[in-house]
């Protein structure tokens, strides 16, 4: 029974790495792909430019800010007013960081359709199948992006709220945004391959669950790369091309499982 019960743990970090490996392995087509590749590093330019002056914006006006909405802590104490002050500002620029990587993927994402379109294409056909027909479309992708956006002020503001706890808010803060922003990006990202597959909303989920540990380590490394300087940039199509790889393994495990069942 100990045996079992320290595999499954075990099980979960292979499974966790395995998905930083799909990362690094959709890198590995900048060498096979590099046309399509720097094709995608337009769009993820032109939009990380500009969140990226929405940041530094905030970071200037940040103590200004933070002055304002702390007016009641005036006439406190300088060490209690100061920790105060300093846990609020972390909170709003964590979470203005969490809001503006997952807005890069869905505006990225948005801007750059016909572009990762074609590197998820070419993935598709380099691993011997011909890419499905998607059905994807740019009013599913607008709704997709807004739907990401608005998933990620909510992770933003969990995040914030965490980051506000007394002492240990700011690591607990960084690692709940590490993996809220994690699972959202690996979520959108493998959305064009399972849609192909003519996967539904609740389909998509189900598969994601039955990999949950595999889709997080692909989604947090992927937002590690983000916040890199240029590192989005980079990394934009490969998260494309490593996403299509998550995804066709997480199918073709789903398959293998309910045939084992099955039998």
């Amino acid at each position: 029974m100990d045996g079992m019960t320290a595999s499954v743990p075990s099980g979960r970090i292979r499974s966790f790495f395995s998905g930083v490996g799909d990362l690094l392995r959709g890198f590995g087509y900048w060498g096979r792909l590099p046309r399509a590749m720097a094709l995608g590093i337009i769009p993820a330019a032109i939009v990380g430019l500009v969140l990226l002056a929405g940041l530094i914006t905030l970071a200037v006006l940040l103590r200004d800010l933070v002055d304002g909405l702390t007016g009641f802590a005036d006439t406190w104490a300088p060490l209690g007013a100061d920790l105060v002050r300093f846990g609020i500002g972390a909170a709003i620029l964590g979470g203005a960081v969490v809001l503006a990587v997952v807005s890069f993927t869905a505006l990225t994402l948005l801007v750059g359709d016909p572009f990762y379109e074609r590197i998820w294409r070419a993935v598709e056909t380099d691993l011997g199948d011909p890419a499905p027909e998607s059905e994807y479309g740019f009013w599913r992708s607008v709704g997709d992006s807004v739907s990401l956006i608005l998933r990620g002020l909510l992770a933003a503001i969990v995040a914030g709220l965490v980051g506000l706890i007394p002492a240990v808010g700011g690591v607990l803060g960084a690692v709940t945004a590490a993996f809220l922003t994690g699972w959202l990006l690996a979520d959108e990202l493998t959305s064009r391959a399972l849609t192909a597959r003519r996967l539904d909303a609740g389909a998509r989920r189900r598969v994601r669950r039955g990999h949950r540990a595999r889709v997080l380590g692909f989604g947090v490394a992927t937002q590690l790369c983000f916040l890199i300087p240029l590192g989005a940039v980079v990394a934009m199509p490969a998260a494309v091309a490593g996403s299509t790889l998550l995804a066709r393994r997480m199918l073709d495990t789903t398959a293998a499982d309910t045939a084992d069942t099955t039998a």
